[in-house]
C-alpha cells in the first residue's frame, strides 16, 4: 500500500513539473536557469546572447554586414569575396575581462582586437587595435612564420601563445583577454590552459612594437580607450557566448 501511494505522489509531481516547464517568454525553468549562471559573478555584461547584434555593428557602418549572421544561437562570418566587413561592438571599453569562444574554418584566419579607433583614414580595425589572433595551427601558412607569433591565441605579430593549447579547426576556443590599462598589464588565457602577460604601454611595450610589423604605423596601439572588433579575414568564422565585464 505505502509503495502505491508513494508511486502516484511521484507521478504527480512528475506531471504538475511538465505542466509548468514552460513558463514566461517561452523558456523552460532549465534555460532560465542556464542563463543565470552566465551572469553568476556581478557586472558581467552579455554582448552577445544567441540572438540578437544588438551590442554589435559594422565598422565604419551603422548597420551590421550581412555577411555576419545568427544560426544555431551562434555568431557566425561567411566571407562573400568582398573584404573589410569587420564588425566592432558600439561601446568602446578601457579596462575590461573579455571572455567568448570562436571556431575557425579549416585553414581558416581571424582576429580580435581591442582598443579600435573608428575613423575613415583607419580602413582595417588592424591599424590601431591590438589583435589576439584566430587561426587553424594545422593548415594556414601564417602557423609556420614568425617563431609562432602569428599562431591562435598570439598577440600577433609580438608575443606567441603554445600551440599545443588550441583546439584544431572546427573545435570551439575559449578565449578570455584580460586588458588593465591602469596597472598596464594584459592577460590572454586559451581552453583554461596557459596565460601569456603583456604591458600595454611604456618603455617595454614600445620595444615590442618597435620589433614588430607595426614600428611606424601611424595609429597602432595609441588609444586606450576603443571599440573590440572581430575580423573578417577571408574566412569563416564562428563566435558564441560573448560577455565583457568592465574593472
Amino acid at each position: 500500500m505505502k509503495k502505491i501511494i508513494l508511486i502516484t505522489i511521484f507521478l504527480c509531481v512528475l506531471v504538475a513539473c511538465k505542466k509548468s516547464e514552460k513558463i514566461e517568454n517561452g523558456k523552460t525553468a532549465y534555460e532560465i536557469a542556464t542563463s543565470n549562471d552566465i551572469n553568476k559573478e556581478a557586472n558581467w555584461t552579455i554582448l552577445f546572447d544567441g540572438s540578437s547584434f544588438e551590442h554589435w555593428r559594422g565598422y565604419l557602418s551603422e548597420n551590421m554586414y550581412p555577411e555576419w549572421t545568427i544560426e544555431d544561437s551562434t555568431m557566425v562570418f561567411t566571407p562573400s569575396g568582398q573584404r573589410e566587413k569587420n564588425i566592432i561592438t558600439k561601446k568602446k571599453y578601457t579596462n575590461f575581462v573579455l571572455s567568448l569562444e570562436w571556431k575557425v574554418s579549416e585553414a581558416g584566419n581571424s582576429g580580435i582586437f581591442w582598443g579600435v579607433y573608428e575613423n575613415k583614414k583607419f580602413s582595417e580595425p588592424y591599424m590601431t587595435g591590438p589583435e589576439i589572433q584566430i587561426l587553424d595551427n594545422a593548415k594556414h601558412p601564417d602557423s609556420f612564420v614568425g617563431n609562432g607569433i602569428h599562431k591562435a591565441g598570439s598577440l600577433y605579430d609580438i608575443i606567441g601563445y603554445p600551440g599545443e593549447d588550441i583546439h584544431p579547426a572546427g573545435k570551439w576556443n575559449q578565449c578570455v583577454i584580460k586588458i588593465d590599462q591602469n596597472n598596464n598589464k594584459a592577460q590572454v588565457t586559451l581552453n583554461g590552459k596557459t596565460t601569456i602577460s603583456f604591458p600595454l604601454h611604456g618603455a617595454e611595450w614600445q620595444k615590442m612594437v618597435e620589433n614588430s610589423k607595426f614600428k611606424d604605423w601611424e595609429g597602432f596601439a595609441k588609444y586606450r580607450t576603443g571599440h573590440i572588433a572581430l575580423q573578417d579575414h577571408g574566412d569563416k568564422v564562428s563566435f558564441r557566448n560573448i560577455k565583457i565585464k568592465e574593472l
